[in-house]
C-alpha cells in the first residue's frame, strides 16, 4: 500500500458498493432464508414418511424440538443445537409416521401459486395450500353469516330492598299497647291484618264525640230547616273524619255507628303487606306519636345493585332489559330492567353503580344475596364471523378468506359489536364466504414471509 494513501480509503480492487450495500443485503437474505427453513421444518417434519428399511435405523432428534427427527447427526434447523441420538429405538419406531419423515420427501406446506398475483393487505400476500398440507397445518374455516350479534356484560350484584316499598308504622295518638298481634321480626303480614290493640284516652273521647254527633244528626234530621239538617250532617262527618285520621279502621267506625258502644281498645291494622323487618315495641309499653312501632318491607319487588366499569356503563340506559340467574338454583332466570344509573363514578374502584328492578313473586331473592346479572349493552346486525378468525394487531384487523379450493386471501376488515364468540363485520367480508378460524396465525406468518421475500428479490408487492 502506498504510504500517502489514507487508511480509510478502500483498496482499488474492491468497489465501495460491495462494502456498503451488497454485504448487508446478503446478510439479510441469509437470516430470512434460515428463519424460513427453520420455521417450515418444525411443521414439515410432521408430513414425511420413512421407508421400511429405516424403521430399525438409529434416529436423531433435537432436545428442544422433539418434532425434528433425522436419520443422520447434525444441527437442529430451528435452534441450531446438536441433534442427539434417540436411545430407545423402539420408542422411535412407535412415533407416528407423520413425525418420522425424510427431509428430501417434504412437501412445501405453502406452495407458490403461479396464478395468484394479487396482494390484498399491505405487507401480506395471497397464499395457496395443498390438500395434504391443509391436513398437516390444521387449517379450519367457518362461514360468514347474516345474524344479529349482541355485546353483553355480566356482573355480580347484591339484592337489596326496594326503598319505595318500605313502610314505617307509627301511632298518631298517645296510649298503651294492650295486645300485639304481630310480635316478632321477620313475621309476614298482609294489608289490613291486625297489628296491635291500643288503649288511648284521646281515642276514647273521640269515639264519644262521634256518638254525640251521630245523635245530633238524627235529631236535626227531623227539623224543617234545611240549614239545621245540614249542620247535623256536618258534625257527623267531622267526627268520623277525625277517627279516620287517627288510623281507626273503617270497620271499627261502622261497628261504633251501628252499636253505639264505645270500645276501650282499638285494633290498628297493617297499612301494607310485607315482612316485619324492624320491631320497636312490646305489650304494655307506653307509646307516643312519632314512636316507630314497626318497619314493614314489601319484597315482591327488589333491587339489584351492581358495579360496572367505565367503558361498560357508558352504554347503559334506564329501561334496558336485564337477565338474572342464581348460583344456587341453575336454570332459573328472571327478567328485570335498569332502574337507576349513578351520576358519579367511584374514585376507588373506577366503577359506576347501576340499580336493577326485578320482580320477586316467589320470594327467591332475599336481601344481601349475590346474583349474576347479564345486560345487553349493544346489538349489531349484518355479517358476522367467529371472533377467532380476526387477527387484531391493534392497528388493523385481518382475516384470511378462502377464495378457492386451496387459496387464502388476507383481507383487512372493520369489526363492530362483539359478543357470544362472534364479531360483527362492517366491511371486508360478505355473507357466505368462508374465513379461517384455526391456524390463521400460521397463514399470517407465511403470508408476511412471502411478501418480504418478494420485496427482497424484486418480485413486486406492496
Amino acid at each position: 500500500m502506498p504510504e500517502d494513501m489514507p487508511l480509510s480509503t478502500p483498496p482499488p480492487d474492491r468497489p465501495r458498493f460491495f462494502t456498503r450495500s451488497f454485504l448487508p443485503l446478503l446478510l439479510a437474505l441469509v437470516v430470512i432464508a434460515g428463519l424460513a427453513y427453520g420455521g417450515r421444518a418444525f411443521f414439515f417434519n410432521a408430513g414425511h414418511k420413512h421407508s421400511d428399511a429405516d424403521q430399525g435405523a438409529v434416529k436423531y432428534t433435537c432436545p428442544m424440538h422433539p418434532a425434528i427427527i433425522d436419520s443422520r447427526p447434525g444441527k437442529c434447523p430451528i435452534c441450531g443445537m446438536d441433534l442427539v441420538k434417540i436411545e430407545n429405538s423402539s420408542a422411535a419406531q412407535q412415533l407416528p409416521e407423520a413425525a418420522m419423515a425424510k427431509k428430501e420427501d417434504l412437501e412445501d406446506l405453502f406452495a407458490d401459486s403461479p396464478d395468484v398475483k394479487a396482494q390484498a393487505v399491505e405487507g401480506m400476500t395471497i397464499i395457496q395450500v395443498g390438500n395434504e398440507s391443509l391436513k398437516l397445518s390444521g387449517v379450519q374455516t367457518a362461514e360468514a353469516k347474516n345474524e344479529e350479534v349482541a355485546r353483553s356484560v355480566r356482573t355480580v350484584g347484591i339484592v337489596v330492598s326496594d326503598e319505595t316499598r318500605i313502610r314505617h308504622v307509627h301511632t298518631k295518638i298517645a296510649g298503651w299497647i294492650e295486645t300485639l298481634h304481630t310480635n316478632f321480626t321477620g313475621q309476614t303480614v298482609t294489608k289490613d291484618q291486625p297489628l296491635l290493640s291500643i288503649y288511648s284516652p284521646e281515642l276514647l273521647s273521640t269515639q264519644e264525640e262521634f256518638l254525640a254527633a251521630r245523635a245530633a244528626a238524627l235529631k236535626f234530621a227531623s227539623s224543617s230547616s234545611p240549614d239545621v239538617k245540614a249542620l247535623g250532617q256536618d258534625l257527623l262527618r267531622s267526627s268520623r273524619k277525625r277517627l279516620t285520621l287517627f288510623d281507626v279502621p273503617e270497620k271499627v267506625i261502622t261497628d261504633l255507628e251501628l252499636t253505639g258502644v264505645v270500645q276501650r281498645t282499638v285494633t290498628l291494622d297493617a297499612p301494607v303487606s310485607g315482612f316485619v323487618t324492624a320491631k320497636g315495641i312490646y305489650e304494655g309499653q307506653q307509646v307516643e306519636p312519632g314512636l316507630e312501632l314497626f318497619t314493614i318491607t314489601d319484597l315482591s319487588h327488589v333491587w339489584i345493585e351492581a358495579d360496572l366499569y367505565e367503558y361498560e356503563a357508558g352504554a347503559v340506559r334506564i329501561g334496558q332489559e336485564a337477565t338474572l340467574s342464581l348460583a344456587y338454583e341453575p336454570g332459573t332466570e328472571l327478567k328485570g330492567t335498569v332502574a337507576y344509573v349513578s351520576p358519579y363514578l367511584s374514585s376507588e374502584s373506577r366503577t359506576l353503580k347501576v340499580r336493577f328492578d326485578f320482580p320477586n313473586p316467589d320470594m327467591k331473592l332475599k336481601p344481601q344475596m349475590y346474583a349474576d346479572v347479564t345486560l345487553a349493552l349493544a346489538t349489531g346486525g349484518g355479517v358476522s364471523i367467529p371472533d377467532s378468525a380476526v387477527i387484531d394487531s391493534g392497528v388493523r384487523q385481518v382475516v384470511f378468506v378462502k377464495t378457492g379450493a386451496d387459496t387464502f386471501e388476507p383481507r383487512e376488515v372493520k369489526g363492530g359489536v362483539r359478543g357470544n364468540g362472534r364479531v360483527q363485520i362492517l366491511a371486508g367480508v360478505k355473507a357466505g364466504e368462508r374465513v379461517v378460524v384455526k391456524a390463521n396465525f400460521l397463514l399470517d406468518s407465511e403470508s408476511r414471509l412471502r411478501s418480504a421475500l418478494s420485496k427482497m428479490t424484486g418480485g413486486g408487492g406492496k
